[in-house]
């Protein structure tokens, strides 16, 4: 096993923009969470035809597991991230896994879409949007991709660094 940050600057880069999205997030709901609340209010009381009694606080969990998810994915990420750093993986393979991991931070950002979209256009349409399937597979893809690697590095000796003779 050996170390060389420089390979993972890129996905640990990425992790550490979710982590401070993450802190953000949480800051400006401390700060006034009446303003989200006022936003799904105002956006369920203009298009009632597509909410139902739950929608309002429905909607008010996507931005909450927007911030639950930028927290916890971020950090289990950096995890993965920094044994990616110390793998035995080749130094290219480093820096797709770690980006690729990295890319698990965008994930969150389909809770927020949900969070955004649902009181314009309905919690269905916006969980169908576009933007939140987009968001939702580069997180999910990207994390798994660079968990593949990892994991078939470290348990099964695959993609690992050749030894120069």
């Amino acid at each position: 096993m050996s170390a060389d940050i420089s390979t993972i600057k890129a996905g640990l880069a990425i992790v550490l923009i979710g982590l401070f999205f993450n802190i953000g997030l949480g800051v400006s709901f401390g700060v006034n969470e009446d303003a989200y609340q006022d936003f799904v209010a105002e956006g369920v009381a203009a298009h009632p035809e597509l909410h139902d009694q739950t929608s309002a606080d429905k909607i008010w969990r996507y931005a909450l597991r927007t911030h639950f998810h930028a927290g916890g994915i971020a950090a289990f990420s950096l995890g993965l991230i920094i044994l990616v750093m110390f793998s035995d993986l080749a130094s290219r393979l480093q820096k797709i896994a770690s980006i690729s991991i990295g890319l698990g931070s965008v994930y969150p950002l389909a809770w927020l879409s949900m969070f955004l979209l649902s009181p314009s256009i309905g919690r269905g349409a916006a969980h169908e949007h576009i933007v939140t399937k987009l968001f939702t597979i580069i997180g999910v893809g990207g994390l798994c991709i660079g968990s593949f690697f990892l994991i078939a590095s470290l348990f099964f000796g695959y993609f690992r660094k050749q030894e120069n003779a």
